[in-house]
């Protein structure tokens, strides 16, 4: 079987992640992946778990997720999407020389006009990932509805509130992220009290809504703790490209903003810095919370990691599915990334050990019904394989896959 991988990201954020530890398990004599992606962190890394990598400047995507859509100023993301169409075309006529590919896998439903493309130049079946919660207002959200409901041969949602977001029309199968995790013993070292935020460094993140619940607990509250802070950019922001895209709103340096808040507020010996950590197990094991104030309304993928070491977690959620956090089950939830909220939460898992600990014992065991590596990696494998079959059968339908 060989599956050709369009994956629009350079950096090495959740969706990369999630690929890598795929391609860990399944990647053999009978399963070649090839991912056609930018060069960069997630390209070494594909590399490195035996993904067979085809480096690109870049991929054209179509962004209409529920915090990225276009709308205002974002429409001029459209000229660097277009500047990328040469780039994205020339690597799928190189991939179309080479043939006998079995299927394409779209890791993100950004990709999906590409994956379109792809699977007309090629003939062959096309699998789309769909990993962002989804706007769904407009004639856009029901062009992207119709081409999955009718051109996609398969559709994978992350989790359920992934789901909600597209239309019941749209045939999905929900396969949670696989984590590679191997938890191990706690850290038995004494120390204080810590809560971290662990991702690409970016204002939908909730990033400086944590610090400022940082600055309440340890200035009005007198808390004693420590708040880590660990990732770095999701881009670069130096030079005139850099000062263009903060002009324009497209990008910020969080990080240099962060430790300005950080200084000004006084919080040098306390909120830290981490960068990125290229063993985030070992920040897992020296943390007591794991914090996700999100502005987009869902869990995201440390909330699970995190569960693994039994961690509970703070996220910003309302009415979230069970299949990912459970208030007061396996952690906290709050309407929204308030800094009070946030704090007020963090406080009372700092005053109370045995809720702490009760909350994670909790998520250990939703993370291991939900997310095992090997048992998600084989329902993928599963539904490539159904997919194959219905095409071989002269099926083209698209068909839920239970």
């Amino acid at each position: 079987m060989r599956v050709l991988l369009l994956h629009p990201a350079a950096s090495f954020g959740g969706a990369s992640k999630s690929l890598c530890e795929f391609a860990a398990q399944v990647v053999s004599p009978e399963v070649e992946l090839h991912v056609i992606c930018p060069s960069g962190k997630a390209a070494e890394t594909f590399a490195s778990v035996g993904m067979k990598v085809r480096p690109v400047r870049g991929l054209l995507q179509f962004d209409n997720t529920r915090y990225g859509y276009y709308r205002g100023m974002r429409w001029l993301v459209l000229l660097r999407e277009l500047a990328l169409l040469p780039f994205s075309l020339a690597a799928l006529w190189r991939a179309r020389r080479d043939n006998g590919f079995d299927l394409i896998h779209v890791n993100e439903v950004t990709v999906l006009p590409l994956g379109l493309l792809a699977k007309k130049l090629l003939g062959i079946p096309l699998v789309v990932h769909v990993r962002s919660l989804q706007n769904r207002e407009g004639p856009i959200s029901a062009w992207i509805a119709r081409r999955l409901q009718h051109d996609a041969d398969a559709v994978i949602v992350i989790d359920e509130t992934v789901k909600r977001t597209l239309p019941e029309a749209v045939d999905v199968q929900v396969i949670h992220n696989g984590l590679a995790v191997d938890a191990g013993p706690p850290e038995v070292t004494p120390h204080v009290f810590r809560a971290g935020i662990v991702g690409l460094l970016l204002k939908l993140k909730g990033v400086y809504e944590f610090v400022e619940a940082a600055r309440i607990l340890l200035k009005e509250r007198g808390i004693k703790a420590e708040f880590w802070i660990v990732g770095e950019n999701a881009r670069p922001v130096r030079g005139l490209k850099g000062w263009l895209l903060r002009k324009l709103d497209f990008a910020r340096d969080v990080r240099q903003e962060l430790q300005e808040a950080i200084e000004r507020d006084g919080l040098g010996k306390e909120v830290l810095l981490k960068g990125f950590q290229a063993d985030v197990q070992a920040v897992y094991r020296q943390l007591d919370v794991l914090c996700f104030p999100s502005h987009l309304d869902a869990a995201g993928r440390p909330v699970f990691e995190a569960a693994f070491f039994g961690l509970p977690s703070i996220v910003a959620v309302r009415n979230a599915p069970p299949d990912t956090i459970v208030h007061e089950g396996t952690g906290l939830c709050i309407d929204r990334p308030d800094p009070v909220a946030l704090a007020d939460a963090i406080e009372r898992l700092y005053r109370d050990p045995e809720l702490r600990k009760q909350l994670g014992r909790n998520a250990f065991t939703l993370a291991e019904t939900n997310f095992d590596i090997a048992r998600n990696a084989q329902k993928v494998l599963a539904l490539y394989r159904s997919v194959l079959a219905r095409a071989g059968s002269g099926s083209t339908a698209p068909q839920q896959v239970r």
